[in-house]
């Protein structure tokens, strides 16, 4: 059997682009649309066969070591896979419908997008800045410059492949692969847009408008279908995934729907009761504490949490209690502390189980 670098005319370090070319010159000549004598047709398929094998960078590797030679009696049938394919449904005429389109989806993206928690309350909007691929403005995804379109391959001539026979223990199968020169489109593109080098799309920068939705969370991602990268040759945008991270408060956290804060009261005002206004993230709060108010307990405002992602209504703002004991006192505010004491004698300190309060658990909240 001859070689295929020797049918080619190629050597055997040839780069790709020397076997693509010299194939293409060759099946010009030796098409039998120009033709048609046996002679021609039989070198034809030599020279698309070795192509083939050539082409393709594993093959061709094989071929080289040896095995693509795999001999029977002087004969050739390294075309097994193509006998497979024919009778398996994965070549012949039925494998393929016609030639590939050079349309196709692209590719979805994803981005990280930090909120305030503030803004989740009751949702926001932003102008987020992607960095991805847009429709070409030159050549509108047709992939050619201006005044000019894709042009018919004169060698698979619009079918997008190359019918050949390949010799086996069963006869002459006729195989169909992909064209080698348009690879499966049909067409050639001969004059390439020179902004997107024949691609129909660039890469740059754009702005997408975002509505981010009341509730979210750190962890929800947002889907935005067709805001992703542009197809090749005009195709339909992929989709944009935003994943949203909620940045960390320095009063409130979250828990939930419900908003979790502390207020540290006076002893004074523990014993007394007060009432007083807090500052919450959509605007102040008026809040009473009672009469003997200790610490650990949870005062709760209701409907003043976040806003519910898939629901109605909004969380509660929950707000736990600490007494702060005065670490130093006058003469005179220690006299005080010491009557008050003897007016209400209580029983010394004992131990008891220890418990893990509401409070103490809001504490490792802010300390997590």
């Amino acid at each position: 059997m001859a070689d295929h670098y020797e049918v080619l005319g190629v050597s055997r370090d040839a780069t790709t682009d020397e076997i693509k070319k010299a194939y293409r010159r060759l099946a010009r000549e030796l098409h039998p649309d120009v033709n048609p004598g046996a002679e021609a047709s039989e070198r034809f398929k030599e020279v698309t066969h070795a192509y083939d094998v050539l082409s393709d960078a594993k093959q061709r590797q094989q071929y080289d070591m040896g095995g693509g030679q795999a001999g029977f009696g002087g004969a050739d049938f390294g075309g097994f896979g193509d006998i497979f394919e024919t009778f398996f449904g994965g070549g012949g005429g039925g494998g393929r419908r016609g030639p590939r389109s050079r349309r196709e989806r692209g590719q979805d993206a994803l981005i990280r997008v930090e909120v305030d928690l503030d803004e989740i309350i009751f949702g926001t909007h932003r102008e987020i800045e992607v960095d991805t691929a847009v429709l070409c403005d030159t050549c509108h995804g047709s992939c050619c410059q201006p005044g000019t379109s894709p042009v018919t391959c004169d060698i698979c001539h619009g079918t997008g492949s190359i019918q050949r026979a390949v010799r086996s223990l069963l006869g002459n199968v006729m195989t169909s692969s992909p064209c080698g020169t348009c690879r499966g489109y049909g067409t050639v593109i001969a004059t390439p847009c020179v902004t997107c080098q024949g691609q129909g799309r660039v890469r740059a920068r754009r702005t997408v408008p975002v509505d981010i939705p009341a509730g979210v969370d750190t962890g929800v991602r947002l889907q935005m279908p067709g805001s992703g990268e542009a197809g090749p040759a005009g195709g339909p945008n992929g989709d944009l995934y935003l994943e949203m991270k909620v940045r960390h408060h320095e009063v409130f956290s979250r828990d939930g729907d419900d908003l979790l804060a502390t207020i540290e009261v006076p002893m004074t005002d523990a014993i007394l009761g007060t009432t007083a206004t807090v500052h919450a993230l959509d605007g102040d709060v008026a809040i009473e504490l009672r009469q003997g108010v200790q610490s650990a307990d949870v005062i709760t405002i209701k409907d003043r949490g976040v806003t519910r992602l898939r629901g109605n209504g909004r969380g509660d703002l929950k707000i736990g209690v600490q007494v702060v004991t005065p670490s130093k006192l006058s003469g005179r505010e220690r006299d005080l502390i010491e009557q008050f004491a003897k007016s209400h004698k209580q029983p010394p300190p004992t131990l008891s189980h220890f418990q893990q309060g509401l409070f103490a658990k809001l504490r490792d909240r802010f300390l997590g």
